[in-house]
């Protein structure tokens, strides 16, 4: 089951909070469309596309890796693009969903820690995540993973409909 819904009166500490809360909200509402789905609907495409729900689970997972760790943080990233083979999102048979699900967990911890430690106008580091371009400040990054979990929330809520009638809210 998905967190509940952040609700514009309940408030939080700070905005780095409220923003966390969105991000956690949207994170729990991709795992619960995952959930319960055998593994040949989660490695199984209904896209022309191509993706699968496993496949947007390990890709968002890699986005957060990639604007927070690498991009704001600036650390060095092995593998940045791991989830991507030829322009598609991939995910090899051997990867199990639980771990990618744990994964995705794990990445969302690491996000928590490095906005806590943070404040919203700090600026990423330089790298090469930047290359050409001022790196963004932690509200812009925390405001794009937002947008892209609300936006995959979304595209896996109709593959969920398509699979089995389960529709969102």
């Amino acid at each position: 089951m998905s967190l509940p819904f952040p609700v514009p009166t309940d408030h939080r500490a700070t905005h780095a909070d409220t923003l966390l809360s969105y991000l956690d909200y949207f994170r729990s509402v991709i795992v619960d469309k995952v959930h319960g789905l055998p593994d040949e609907e989660l490695r199984a495409s209904r896209l022309v596309s191509g993706w699968t729900p496993l496949g947007l689970i390990k890709h968002l997972t890699y986005v957060e890796l990639r604007w927070m760790v690498w991009g704001f943080a600036g650390e060095r990233v092995e593998h940045p693009w791991a989830d991507s083979r030829n322009g598609q999102w991939f995910v090899s048979e051997d990867e199990r969903p639980v771990d990618l699900i744990d994964d995705l967990h794990r990445q969302a911890a690491r996000t928590r820690t490095i906005v806590r430690d943070h404040r919203l106008t700090d600026r990423g580091q330089p790298g090469p995540r930047w290359p050409d371009t001022e790196p963004a400040t932690l509200e812009r990054v925390l405001l794009h993973l937002i947008q892209e979990y609300a936006r995959h929330a979304g595209h896996l809520d109709v593959v969920r409909e398509l699979i089995d009638g389960r529709i969102g809210e």
